[in-house]
């Protein structure tokens, strides 16, 4: 580790300070990662495991990215502006069918779900804001959005990245930063450790049957167990102390609660795993998960339509992630995003 080049080289240019100890303990989850599947991202295992009480009471955001550039003003409708139905002659939601918020903005009538929520100021509605750049490119306006830099492409880090190498007091646990999906995504990436998780039921030792799981996870212990130094046989024994700890959360065996009833897809099963991680208290703070499917010029339609059954299962999420929670609500924001809108004038 004292030379120059290899992975000494490497772990200097990425700023890192690590001790021997670590980098064993990182040596071991590598191994797992070889021959089986990844327990945590490289990012992670330079993190030192500790135990975190129950309920630490931590503030959790969760940023929804709506790619491909929601129709904002179908999704938030102005019902009481005409101006908004003659320029949407085809495509406008019926006034009729408009959830009524304040007598002039309300809900499309896909987000029902959300109507108790606001009824109970705990929705917020932030209209008319977004990027200060012009550009139609959903690429760069994507991108934008997720550096927090209009208009610089050169940005290195995500502003969520960024937040969490600002605020360095919560930084004992490698849950803290998770994007859900099968890659970090550009919003996360940076210097600040992240992970990605597709799959919690994928995130650990995986073998065919539960027993050879299980067989096999003592193999490894008594190895480590084994070694001759005390160094090894330690970090070891924290590694799997963290692994036991993702064991405990075991999402198979998760039911939401209250009735919660999440809709099925890939967006349901996010918040479904987010709320499971939340609940379990590994010191998750900020969770990230893209909701694919907004770029949707082509049959849209107003109340029906393929917008209508994107609101459909928004809606449906939130409600049911919200339900979930209960009074950890109290702790959560929940934040939607998307890199533009759609033109009043239908096009």
């Amino acid at each position: 580790m004292g030379g120059r080049g290899g992975m000494g080289q490497r772990l200097e240019d990425r700023d890192v300070s690590i001790s021997r100890r670590v980098f064993v303990k990182s040596g071991g989850l590598a191994l797992f990662s070889v021959g089986l599947d990844p327990l945590f991202l490289a990012r992670a295992v330079f993190t030192s495991y500790k135990p975190l009480p129950p309920h630490a009471g931590r503030p959790v955001l969760v940023c929804l990215f709506q790619r491909g550039a929601v129709d904002g003003l179908n999704m938030i409708v102005p019902h009481g502006d005409s101006l908004y139905y003659s320029e949407r002659p085809r495509i406008a939601v019926p006034a009729t069918d408009v959830m009524d918020l304040d007598g002039y903005f309300g809900l499309h009538p896909r987000l029902a779900a959300l109507k108790p929520l606001w009824d109970s100021k705990t929705l917020a509605i932030v209209h008319a804001i977004g990027s200060p750049n012009a550009t139609r490119s959903h690429f760069d306006a994507q991108d934008y959005m997720e550096s927090g830099t209009p208009g610089v492409k050169a940005t290195p880090d995500g502003w969520l990245n960024r937040y969490c190498q600002h605020d360095r007091e919560h930084q004992d646990t490698p849950f803290r930063a998770v994007a859900f999906g099968p890659q970090l995504t550009r919003i996360l990436a940076g210097t600040a450790p992240a992970l990605a998780i597709d799959d919690l039921q994928a995130f650990g030792l995986r073998a065919p049957q539960p027993a050879a799981r299980d067989r096999l996870t003592r193999a490894f212990e008594e190895l480590y167990a084994g070694s001759s130094t005390g160094l090894l046989s330690s970090s070891s024994q924290e590694a799997f102390e963290a692994v036991q700890t993702l064991q405990r959360v075991d999402p198979t065996q998760y039911q939401p609660a209250a009735g919660a009833d999440y809709p099925r897809g890939r967006l349901g099963k996010a918040m479904l795993e987010i709320a499971q991680l939340i609940k379990a208290d590994v010191g998750l703070q900020v969770a990230f998960a893209d909701v694919t499917g907004w770029d949707t010029h082509v049959n849209q339609g107003g109340g029906d339509g393929q917008l209508a059954t994107r609101l459909a299962e928004l809606g449906q999420a939130l409600a049911a992630f919200s339900r979930d929670l209960g009074e950890r609500m109290r702790d959560v924001v929940v934040l939607t995003m998307s890199e533009f809108g759609r033109t009043v004038r239908e096009n």
